[in-house]
């Protein structure tokens, strides 16, 4: 005889809660507290339980829709990853679902629930921090998936390596004659959920002054989120100390673009007062000629796309661990 299929009455037996709480947790995870979420998904992934929709849905085996989650849904960078994304998945005729996390609890609810109630064909998620058990059920229950800007053993990866990306921005002023050099960029975030490149890019900028006999002063080091009014609050206290840096490594391209409007404001020639290089090489870059460290966004959300694409073709494929190569983009501003 068969083996008896799960159902939510051994999920509430095996959780010790009500029949409507297991429903709460499948429909609206981010409305129930984390411990009795964990509880309910431990006992779901003990029994393998599926829901009768989802289990028809499996039965179908092929939806056509990949769900992309994203912390930073309107940001350039972002933007132009979905746009390589998009454009591989509309050639296969596939359906693109975004879905945009803004907290740690919304991206653990998500993705415990994503194995047993989305009706999807795979993942691709752009720079969130994956914890282990996470990685383990996505892979656990056969769900497709490709990391951007992260890594882990058990998923596909694309990856870049943003410590050499800040020694080549460090390398370059230094090549251009510069010993006094600052860095401006969003250090140490709040977001916890989120892949905080920017340190690794510092870590690098620092390691290559250092090679060069060069120091970065705590004073040179300026922190700053992504608003406009934070980044040229930043970008004048760096300007207006009594030795400036003659040059300066933002670690994006829109962070570089407003030390730019406020190197103009104060009337300072660039590059020959102030030399500006940024990071990412979003298509704004190019517009404002900016000298910046390029990552092929754009490609980096193509070649998600096709390798979900290929490993729903062929499950057995092996996984897939890419590093994309950054460049030196030298235009008008270093």
């Amino acid at each position: 005889m068969a083996p008896k299929k799960p159902t939510i009455y051994d999920v509430a037996k095996i959780s010790g809660v009500s029949i409507s709480t297991i429903s709460r947790v499948l429909n609206s995870p981010d409305k129930v507290n984390t411990k009795t979420r964990e509880r309910v998904m431990s006992a779901i992934d003990q029994l393998g339980f599926v829901p009768r929709a989802e289990a028809r849905a499996r039965a179908m085996r092929r939806t056509n829709r990949i769900a992309v989650l994203t912390p930073y849904f309107t940001a350039p960078s972002f933007v132009q990853r979905l746009r390589g994304v998009a454009g591989a998945l509309s050639r296969a005729n596939c359906e693109l679902v975004i879905y945009t996390v803004d907290s740690v609890e919304h991206l653990q609810a998500y993705i415990a629930s994503v194995p047993i109630l989305q009706n999807l064909d795979g993942l691709i998620i752009i720079s969130l921090a994956i914890e282990e058990k996470d990685a383990h059920r996505l892979h656990n229950n056969g769900i497709e998936t490709v990391l951007i800007e992260s890594w882990h053993a058990q998923l596909n990866c694309i990856c870049i390596d943003d410590l050499r990306g800040g020694m080549l921005a460090a390398k370059h002023l230094i090549d251009r004659g510069h010993t006094r050099i600052g860095f401006l960029g969003d250090i140490e975030p709040p977001e916890q959920y989120a892949i905080h490149p920017v340190k690794s890019r510092l870590t690098g900028f620092k390691r290559a002054l250092e090679e060069a006999g060069l120091s970065l002063p705590r004073r040179y080091v300026v922190r700053a989120s992504y608003t406009q009014a934070s980044l040229q609050q930043a970008a004048r206290a760096l300007l207006a100390l009594p030795r400036p840096p003659t040059a300066v490594f933002a670690a994006s391209d829109i962070q570089a673009v407003s030390i730019m409007k406020v190197a103009r404001q104060a009337r300072l020639r660039i590059p020959e007062d102030l030399a500006i290089v940024g990071f990412d090489d979003i298509d704004l870059a190019e517009f404002m000629d900016l000298t910046t460290i390029r990552q092929d966004l754009d490609e980096s959300g193509r070649l998600a796309a096709e390798i979900l694409l290929s490993k729903m073709a062929e499950p057995g494929r092996s996984l897939q661990h890419i590093d994309l190569p950054l460049t030196l983009i030298e235009r008008q501003t270093a």
